[in-house]
């Protein structure tokens, strides 16, 4: 899936935005205003509108859009909440490969502490998921801050640390005839709990702990990654791309026309530039960080090669450290960054800080370097050798009736009288078609109104 258009639904950015990305240019003509449009229509766009708007055959997304309701501790009313929250339950889900935990006939906290991070039995995590349950039924369904919840619970459970770890595991779990719902009050911005009762879903169940059937809906409330990521693709294929099949035509007018046209400039939008935004913090305070610009210089490139355009040194990139990190650490976390952001540095080992004579790893940075300062790090990297950078040097001179005036990465072709490119998408030449004679409508235009000899 595009993670330029599923990422900037979701999240208002795109995907590489994790790593200091912004809009740079688009292609076809397309501003920075354009694409923030764009996505802020299809974010905006109601779930309500949409499933309005499906014809009979796209019964699928009102089932998955019932889904993810089912276990959202919010209302999702617009497509950017919905696609937001199944990225956020999906970096959350664990590995399909492992078993789910067992389900018994009561009540099963054990599916909490079977996770790797916990380090309680499935005993004591149980009692400490009854007594908080317990004190939210008696709240008669009110929302209680965490903080209530942990003070009440703390009266039976001594344990701190478990308490913190069953309330942070129980949101959206089943319990019984409720839900543990889990949401952050938009006004005082504290977490708060409470429970949902579900038991008219089996109005002849009674009794606060689970039986078969409870358990049933349960499971149902248990999304496997795998489930998830067909969901996510079956609305990217028939909501976004609007991809149609002989079963199931997607319309192409009204709001299904404003989607393609939002998809259509948010995928136009391929170029992304590095914001650095470095400028220096005081140091200072336990809560302080530090952040340098780093660049590297290679050891194993010599003087000559180095003034070769393929082995320029990679751009600066942010280097953010905690307040008294050793320069051992820095090291460790330049060859981290470049590792990551760089296919051919992806064996990068940091030798030595320029500019600091003597200096050990232990030694702390912000006695040798000012914080926001620039640093050259030089280091070794096989992989380097083969160069990083490609960048043509033919230069042609490109007007396009999208708006575009230079070359940006799209397929163009030459008017054969004075060579101006422009897009073949704009001017309706297939790739497949190729026109022997291809005049722009200047050309063509000075051709038609040019005096015929008599």
């Amino acid at each position: 899936m595009d993670l330029r258009l599923i990422h900037g639904v979701a999240y208002g950015e795109p995907w590489f935005s994790r790593w200091g990305y912004i809009f740079g240019r688009g292609s076809y003509g397309t501003t920075q205003q354009m694409h923030h449009k764009a996505i802020q229509a299809l974010q905006a766009m109601p779930l309500s509108l949409l499933l309005q708007h499906l014809p009979s055959s796209y019964q699928e997304i009102s089932t998955i859009l019932a889904r993810y309701q089912t276990i959202s501790s919010h209302s999702l009313q617009t497509l950017g909440q919905l696609l937001h929250f199944m990225l956020e339950l999906k970096a959350r889900l664990p590995p399909d490969s492992t078993p789910p935990p067992p389900l018994s006939t009561t009540c099963n906290h054990v599916a909490i502490s079977t996770e790797t991070t916990c380090r309680w039995s499935s005993k004591r995590v149980e009692m400490a998921a009854r007594v908080i349950v317990e004190y939210l039924r008696k709240a008669e369904f009110r929302w209680v801050s965490r903080q209530e919840v942990r003070d009440a619970a703390r009266a039976y459970i001594g344990d701190t640390g478990l308490l913190d770890y069953v309330l942070k595991s129980l949101g959206n779990h089943v319990v019984g005839n409720y839900v543990v719902r889990r949401a952050l009050n938009p006004v005082t911005k504290v977490l708060e709990y409470c429970l949902e009762d579900i038991s008219n879903v089996f109005p002849n169940h009674e009794g606060l702990w689970p039986s078969e059937k409870i358990l049933k809906t349960k499971a149902r409330f248990q999304i496997p990654r795998m489930q998830l990521t067909k969901d996510m693709f079956y609305m990217y294929k028939h909501i976004l791309k609007q991809q149609q099949t002989s079963s199931t035509p997607t319309p192409t007018s009204g709001i299904f026309s404003t989607i393609a046209t939002a998809v259509r400039i948010i995928q136009d939008t391929k170029h992304l530039i590095k914001d650095y935004n470095i400028g220096k913090i005081q140091v200072g305070g336990e809560d302080t960080v530090f952040k340098l610009s780093c660049t590297l210089r290679m050891a194993n490139v010599g003087e000559r090669e180095e003034m070769r355009k393929e082995h320029l040194p990679p751009p600066h990139e942010l280097v953010i450290l905690p307040a008294h990190a050793t320069i051992g650490e820095l090291k460790r976390e330049v060859e981290r960054n470049f590792r990551e952001m760089y296919w051919c540095l992806r064996d990068f080992i940091a030798e030595s800080i320029e500019g600091i004579n003597g200096g050990k790893d232990s030694d702390l940075v912000y006695e040798m370097i000012e914080s926001g300062s620039g640093v050259v790090v030089r280091g070794r990297s096989v992989e380097w050798k083969e160069g990083m950078r490609e960048a043509g040097e033919d230069e042609w001179m490109v007007d396009c009736p999208c708006g575009a005036k230079e070359d940006d990465g799209e397929e163009m072709i030459a008017c054969d009288i004075c060579e101006v490119r422009q897009h073949r998408r704009c001017v309706g030449a297939s790739a497949d078609e190729v026109p022997q004679v291809f005049l722009c409508s200047e050309c063509e235009h000075n051709i038609l109104v040019f005096p015929s000899p008599l």
